[in-house]
């Protein structure tokens, strides 16, 4: 679509410009505002009408006289610049380079909008990936082109187990290429920096791109950093052959800022304030996430989203948990009790972790230690309200000995800080040391070969 120019401003209101008598104009479509200076301020079509749209700015307006300025429209949507050099550099939610390194120069341009992909095309997600945290890696094991979210709460320390994560994850194999896609969205500047110098003293950057969004930056910005983020993903998987791992953190504030745009536009408000249609907004971002067939590569994405209040029920836990496949849920008990990462097993579920175990992928033993560790953590935790309630005195020897493991399972098993890395195959040792507290007999859901090779 060729390039429009047009004089016809009719109205600044914040970051909102309302511009008359356009013609073939697409929603989501580029536009620049050419100030009489010379200085250009870039923005979006948000709305379109029969002879007028709605830009809403990435920077602010101030300065911005209608008399002298013009629009420009592209005649095409906000695009990435995207090449193998990308891995190590720093970018702002639109995609600009904030790093003091050389300019990129990209191999091509794609919009970042990009398109769910074809459900004839996907393959299966069955291939294991390593976060060394073993309340992840052996009870809910995250797969090659899954997407897991992690659900958190204000002051729950999820930023520090994200960028252990973006740090420590790995797919198994000397000859498989891994790299971290990492989007942090209307973060502080001090929580930008500590992800930033994180990465860059663990050397974790050289394999990461990141994209950083401020809070002080504008909505509209934020809106895209998601989607800048998930498309240079889909190049580095699709394009280079490359395993990725997504970590977008916080989803809370993508979707505050897109209630935001919602009420600007006067759009009328669904549960709670937010658009009727962020159920599809959300969609368009997790169902970006999977394997296609035939290509090496793999998207698997990992979304982080502060709970308002805690409330599960809350519209943007509620309707990411309907699209994604399953959730780490993190609790403010375990973090007061000071154990870190902070991971309640118990209401956390990956739906795929069946298919990335077992062996040739873990190990042999990994499906029945996992269902033992869940069955006796669970009986231990009963085991302990139960002596709250009625006293050490109420329980049997056995109960007792359950209540021990709850103890040193939490403190030993969950308990790893946020610096210590472990392999699968310590995961699965630990688990087995902490089973041997019980009999064999009590160990139901191991088989007896396993029993008799790791007991």
């Amino acid at each position: 679509m060729a390039i429009r120019e047009y004089k016809t401003i009719k109205e600044v209101v914040g970051p909102l410009v309302l511009i008359e008598n356009t013609k073939d104009v697409t929603y989501d479509e580029l536009v620049y505002i050419k100030l009489k200076t010379g200085e250009t301020r870039i923005g979006k079509v948000l709305e379109v009408s029969k002879d007028a749209s709605l830009i809403q700015l990435f920077e602010p307006s101030q300065g911005l006289k209608i008399d002298d300025a013009k629009a420009i429209f592209l005649g095409r949507g906000l695009e990435l610049g995207v090449s193998p050099e990308m891995l190590g550099r720093v970018f702002d939610g639109i995609g600009e380079l904030t790093d003091d390194k050389d300019p990129l120069i990209p191999e091509k341009y794609i919009n970042i909008n990009g398109e769910p992909i074809n459900p004839y095309a996907r393959d299966y997600p069955n291939e294991f990936i390593q976060t060394g945290v073993s309340a992840i890696d052996g009870l809910n094991t995250l797969v090659r082109g899954q997407k897991l979210p992690i659900f958190s709460g204000a002051g729950l320390p999820h930023s520090r187990l994200a960028a252990q994560i973006a740090r420590q994850a790995r797919v198994l194999g000397d000859h498989e290429k891994f790299a971290v896609v990492f989007a942090a969205i209307g973060i502080t500047f001090e929580e930008a920096n500590y992800f930033v110098e994180d990465f860059r003293k663990s050397g974790a950057l050289d394999r990461t791109v990141m994209f950083v969004n401020l809070a002080n930056d504008p909505a509209i910005e934020r809106i895209s950093t998601p989607r800048m983020a998930i498309t240079a993903a889909e190049y580095l998987a699709f394009e280079l052959g490359m395993h990725v791992l997504v970590i977008l953190t916080d989803i809370t504030n993508y979707a505050e800022a897109l209630r935001e745009i919602s009420a600007a536009k006067k759009e009328v408000p669904g549960r709670r304030g937010y658009p009727g249609y962020m159920y599809t907004d959300l969609a368009s971002l997790y169902e970006r996430t999977g394997r296609i067939k035939d290509n090496r590569g793999s998207v698997t994405q990992i979304p982080i989203l502060t709970m308002p209040e805690d409330d599960i029920t809350h519209p943007i836990p509620d309707l990411t948990g309907y699209i994604t496949e399953g959730q780490i849920i993190l609790s403010r008990m375990l973090n007061l009790r000071a154990i870190t990462p902070p991971i309640d097993i118990l209401p956390s579920l990956s739906r795929l972790k069946d298919k990335g175990i077992g062996s040739g992928k873990t190990r042999v033993d990994h499906a029945d230690t996992m269902n033992q560790l869940f069955a006796n953590y669970a009986r231990g935790k009963d085991a302990k309200e139960l002596s709250t309630i009625l006293g050490e005195s109420a329980l049997s020897e056995l109960d007792k000995i359950y209540a021990r493991f709850a103890d040193r399972f939490e403190n030993e098993y969950l308990n790893q800080g946020f610096q210590q890395n472990r392999s699968i195959e310590e995961t699965l040792d630990l688990g087995w040391e902490l089973l041997r507290m019980f009999p064999p007999s009590e160990l139901r859901r191991i088989s007896e070969a396993n029993i008799k090779k790791f007991y």
